[in-house]
């Protein structure tokens, strides 16, 4: 049993890189944390945290933002990955099926203030139980800025009632700068949890296609 640091982490991803065998396509690492101690019926563990890594992969998260005007037209020369006006939110609305696959496509969501009641109203349903509601934009925000740094982003949130799990990398980037990713993931976490680190039962370490490498984890004493 030992503590969670960027070390130990580094030994799962070396553990399950060499488990896994090579595949044709680049497979990405997730690290998954089991809890302990808590009682999920009496604490509400919301766990949607967005975090932002510090060593990006090289497949950057995608970004939609609603806007219009003068925001539209500068998400669009930020290079958002797609950009939804007032109108189109008005169709999205009336056809499930495309506001469905808007949300399976796209990993961030940013939408102007002005919009946002008319996105719950219209693409809660779609949005929400996927964690996926958009962060809120104010009129004179640097948007550029804001899309190039939730590209880098990836979200941890709850697999089942006791584990959270999110990507940290893939498997073209070097062990260190994964583990420093995993660490941050951790940290998100841990911010989350009543004890902190001391609730966290276990850390898993897997590739797309390989078994996890697992540690358990005890408290400082």
């Amino acid at each position: 049993m030992e503590l969670i640091t960027t070390t130990n982490i580094t030994e799962l991803i070396s553990k399950a890189r060499n488990s896994s065998e090579k595949k044709k396509f680049s497979q990405s690492f997730e690290l998954i944390c089991t809890l302990k101690d808590i009682d999920a019926k009496k604490q509400d563990l919301n766990v949607n945290e967005v975090v932002f890594l510090p060593n990006p992969p090289s497949k950057l998260a995608k970004v939609c933002v609603f806007a219009t005007a003068d925001l539209a037209l500068r998400a669009e020369r930020a290079k958002a990955d797609k950009v939804i006006g007032a109108d189109e939110i008005d169709r999205l609305a009336t056809n499930k099926r495309a506001s469905k696959k808007i949300t399976r496509t796209y990993d961030f969501f940013l939408s102007e203030t002005a919009l946002m009641a008319k996105i719950g109203k219209s693409l809660g349903q779609t949005l929400g139980p996927k964690g996926k509601m958009p962060s809120p934009v104010p009129p004179n925000a640097p948007i550029d800025s804001m899309i190039a740094r939730y590209k880098t982003a990836t979200r941890v949130r709850g697999r089942q009632q006791l584990s959270f799990g999110a990507k940290i990398g893939e498997e073209s980037m070097p062990d260190a700068k994964i583990a420093e990713n995993g660490l941050a993931v951790v940290s998100a976490l841990e911010k989350k949890l009543p004890r902190g680190q001391g609730n966290i039962r276990s850390v898993l370490v897997k590739l797309t296609m390989s078994k996890p490498s697992k540690m358990l984890v005890t408290e400082a004493k």
